[in-house]
């Protein structure tokens, strides 16, 4: 089981950016799907997530209304799209699958790799 991040880069502040994550040696189709960030010297976070049954979205308080998560189930896909980035969205951005709660590191089985995203003042 991968999944694969890709989409990162520099960006300036109010740019934006599209992150994806291919998911492959299986299906999650019953599986939340969800981005999580961590910046330098701090702990990984919820960004947001996606759950494939019932496409509902959820959002952490600080990327509310700038980002917004979607799916493609036929392509396996998940995207992060990100618009008027901030410096503060600086980090390693990782994508993940789980099948409990959506807003938990723990609660998520499979990740993948990261990808960075940097945004400059």
């Amino acid at each position: 089981v991968q999944l694969q991040a890709s989409g990162g880069g520099l960006v300036q502040a109010g740019g934006s950016l599209r992150l994806s994550c291919a998911a492959s040696g299986r299906t999650f189709s019953s599986a939340t799907m969800g981005w999580f960030r961590q910046a330098p010297g701090k702990e990984r976070e919820f960004v947001a997530a996606i759950t494939w049954v019932s496409r509902g979205t959820y959002y952490a308080d600080s990327v509310k209304g700038r980002f917004t998560i979607s799916g493609d189930n036929a392509k396996n896909t998940v995207y992060l799209q990100m618009n008027s980035l901030k410096p503060e969205d600086t980090a390693v951005y990782y994508c993940a699958a789980g099948y409990g709660s959506v807003w938990y590191v723990r609660d998520y089985d499979y990740w993948g790799q990261g990808t960075l995203v940097t945004v400059s003042s």
